[in-house]
C-alpha cells in the first residue's frame, strides 16, 4: 500500500510541476513590422545570429529564462550565455540587456520598436505584440 501512495505522491509532484511552467510567447512593439515566426526563426535573434531586432533578457537564474531558452533552442541558459560570450569577445555582438521583470520587459519593447523579448503569456496586453508562442 505504502508504494502506491509513493507512485501516486510522485505523480502528483510531477503534474503540478508541468502545470507550473508558464507559457512563454515573444513579443516586439506592436509598431514592429515583424510577422509571426517559428522558434528557429526567433532563435536567430535570441543567439546572435541575426541583428535586424534586438534581443532583450530576463533575469540570469529565472525560471523564465532557463524555460525560455530549453523551449527555443533546447538550451540551458549557461549555453546561450557562453554563446553571447563568444560573440562578445570576438567584437560580433553585445550582450542582450537583462530586465528584471516580465513587466520591465514590456515596459522596454513598448518604448522601442527594434526590440525582441518574452514573456509569460498571462502577461500580455496591448503595450507588446506577440510574434511567437513556445510550446
Amino acid at each position: 500500500m505504502r508504494t502506491i501512495q509513493k507512485i501516486v505522491l510522485g505523480l502528483t509532484l510531477i503534474a503540478a510541476s508541468l502545470s507550473a511552467m508558464a507559457e512563454v510567447v515573444i513579443v516586439v512593439n506592436p509598431k514592429n513590422a515583424a510577422p509571426q515566426m517559428t522558434s528557429e526563426q526567433a532563435a536567430q535573434y535570441f543567439l546572435g545570429k541575426s541583428t535586424a531586432l534586438t534581443p532583450i533578457d530576463q533575469p540570469e537564474g529565472s525560471a523564465i529564462r532557463g524555460e525560455f531558452y530549453k523551449k527555443l533552442a533546447d538550451k540551458e541558459a549557461s549555453q546561450v550565455k557562453a554563446i553571447w560570450s563568444k560573440l562578445v569577445f570576438t567584437g560580433k555582438g553585445t550582450l542582450p540587456k537583462e530586465y528584471g521583470s516580465s513587466a520591465d520587459v514590456k515596459k522596454a519593447i513598448a518604448g522601442d520598436a527594434n526590440l525582441i523579448g518574452y514573456i509569460e503569456k498571462s502577461a500580455v496586453d496591448s503595450s507588446v505584440k506577440v510574434v511567437a508562442t513556445l510550446p
